[in-house]
């Protein structure tokens, strides 16, 4: 069976995201800093995105369970306010070890092997379609992730990995249009896409 594992499976974006593959009977691994709590889930593991050892270990776990996983999902990151130099360097680093390091570190962990099984899926979750003063790390991340996808479709694609963000405009919220289930699908579609119509990048602005 073809697997899935969410990096930041919170209960907004993370687990609905995993919901949605498991309503396709995928099993799914949910890795989040605290220990999800998902009856649906095939495995839940505890494990910081921006502790590289952690994230490859639980990684690993994931494999030994339920093989190389078909699709990451990467949604881990730091939503804070801070304009130009309101934070040390340190706290930048920091900002941005959560926003882009920890997908860096999956993706250097199971792509390769994800390439020579003969592709899947590496999504991850975008934000800010616009940089903002008032959000400077969270835009330099964003900005980030859109270099990382670019870079992983180059290293990855020719193999059939499919990478792509999913830039999410508004503050996700269950009962808006901005519904963490509704925006699920924009994943599953993506990884759906046939490779001649893939998309790096998906726009959801609430409407569908």
């Amino acid at each position: 069976m073809p697997g899935v594992v969410v990096i930041g499976a919170g209960p907004g974006i993370g687990q609905a995201v995993g919901r949605r593959f498991a309503r396709e009977g995928w099993p799914v691994a949910l890795i989040a800093r605290r220990q999800p709590v998902a009856a649906w889930a095939t495995l839940t593991l505890a494990a910081d995105s921006t502790d590289e050892s952690a994230l490859r270990g639980a990684l690993d776990k994931v494999v030994a369970e339920l093989g190389t996983p078909d699709v990451v999902v990467y949604n881990a990151a730091k939503i804070a306010a801070d304009r130009i130099g309101e934070l040390t360097l340190r706290e930048q680093y920091d900002a941005w070890a959560v926003n882009v390091g920890g997908a860096i570190t999956a993706a250097a962990h199971v792509a390769p092997a994800m390439a020579a099984n003969g592709g899947g899926s590496f999504l991850i979750t975008g934000g800010m379609p616009e940089t903002k003063p008032d959000y400077v790390s969270l835009s330099l991340g964003k900005a980030g992730v859109r270099a990382l996808v670019s870079l992983l479709d180059q290293t990855y694609g020719a193999d059939g990995l499919h990478a792509a963000s999913v830039t999410v405009y508004g503050s996700v919220a269950p009962g808006t249009a901005f519904d963490p289930d509704r925006i699920a699908e924009a994943y599953w579609t993506l990884h759906q896409q046939p490779r001649d119509q893939w998309e790096q990048e998906v726009h959801y602005t609430g409407i569908m």
